[in-house]
């Protein structure tokens, strides 16, 4: 193997790793968010507003960052979302201890800003690989997330009483390590520096929001996405309701999220092989299930399984989605198109991570599921409508 060989190889590791860590804090957030946020606030009703500030930050992270990338080149701006994130991690554990509500959503400003960063792993990956070795790179940085969904439960289990009556403090210190962890790992990135930025787009960008394909794709990344968060936010305020623990919580969240990246190795073998509609369709149908599921029963069980086929359907429904979307538009087309549709999901996700909260509160558990069940049927109607209506001009591979 030759020096440049080891050299890119190294960088995707790095990648992967650092991948490993931010997705860790995000995955124990997704635990403790909505708890701490019913704990602090006044209104049960905004026990989700947290989780809603650190997806808005996130959905409005994702433009800026790119002309830093330009302007700055990627290293830099992965080290600065690296601090971002600590400086987050901090904030959180200050409105813990002071038991601050405000302060407590400052920090998820911090945290969402720094997970939009953490977006472009992915990208860098791509680039610094061969073109034989680059569909592994990105596969490898994309599975960050699986190490992420078992350790990040794992820390919240043993930490969250570490400095009681503060709940969650000892979590939020120990979160601290890991941009620490980031900023050592990718302050050796060797990374090729990014080329110029060509000239805009000519189409207009309504042209683009009126295609048919692209607005199916946006509306089953919308749903995969936003179902998913509205359940997987309000789970662990059912689940101490019902008599369970911390650690119980943490363990059907750490199923959830296991079942939506573990999935990723073969997801992209099934669209080749069925086509990108009905993997989305049985993305779709997972989700009914756990519905279902959850209606059902509300034992450790009910959780857990529900919880891990959501996980599962939203990495159909979300993969399929991506696909679909990249045959929406020409080439010079991307850049527009993708911004406008990661902020349209994000967007919605910021929108369910606050409507969880509200509706649990308001309306119980039952009915904060049933609300999963009318976005699902407009995205297999739309994909319906769409196949009807422009599968002409759609790929083999999108069928």
């Amino acid at each position: 193997m030759s020096d440049a060989d080891r050299t890119m190889r190294a960088t995707v590791w790095r990648l992967f790793l650092g991948q490993a860590l931010m997705n860790a804090t995000m995955v124990g957030q997704a635990t403790m968010g909505a708890l701490i946020g019913r704990s602090l606030s006044s209104d049960a009703a905004l026990a989700t507003l947290p989780m809603a500030v650190q997806m808005a930050s996130t959905m409005a992270a994702s433009i800026p960052a790119s002309f830093l990338f330009t302007r700055f080149g990627r290293r830099p701006v992965f080290l600065l979302g690296a601090v971002v994130s600590l400086l987050g991690s901090l904030t959180f554990a200050l409105g813990v201890y002071q038991q601050d509500f405000l302060i407590y959503c400052l920090g998820a400003v911090f945290a969402g800003l720094s997970w939009g960063v953490a977006q472009h792993y992915r990208f860098a990956a791509a680039e610094a690989a061969t073109p034989a070795y680059r569909p592994r790179a990105i596969a490898l940085v994309m599975a960050g997330p699986v190490l992420s969904a078992i350790f990040g439960p794992e820390l919240v289990k043993h930490t969250h009483d570490a400095f009681m009556p503060y709940l969650f403090l000892g979590t939020y210190l120990a979160l601290t390590l890991l941009p620490l962890g980031s900023l050592l790992l990718l302050s050796g990135l060797k990374l090729p520096p990014l080329p110029k930025r060509g000239a805009a787009a000519p189409t207009p960008l309504g042209e683009i929001l009126r295609r048919p394909i692209f607005i199916t794709s946006v509306v089953a990344g919308m749903t995969a996405y936003g179902t998913m968060n509205l359940a997987m936010t309000g789970t662990p305020l059912e689940m101490l309701l019902c008599g369970f623990t911390v650690g119980d919580a943490a363990t059907v969240i750490q199923a959830h999220a296991f079942a939506m990246f573990a999935p990723g190795f073969i997801t992209g073998r099934l669209i080749q092989r069925f086509g990108v509609r009905p993997v989305i369709v049985a993305g779709a149908c997972l989700n009914f299930v756990c519905v279902a599921i959850t209606l059902s029963g509300e034992s450790f069980g009910h959780f857990a399984i529900g919880l891990a086929l959501l996980g599962l359907g939203w990495n159909f429904m979300f993969v399929g989605a991506t696909n679909l979307l990249a045959t929406s538009y020409a080439p010079e087309e991307r850049v527009k198109a993708q911004a406008a549709n990661d902020f349209i999901v994000f967007g919605t996700v910021a929108c369910t991570a606050f409507f969880a909260g509200f509706v649990h509160a308001r309306f119980g558990w039952s009915v904060l599921n049933m609300t999963l069940i009318p976005p699902l049927v407009a995205a297999l109607a739309l994909l319906a409508w769409q196949k009807a209506r422009g599968a002409s001009r759609v790929p083999a591979v999108a069928r």
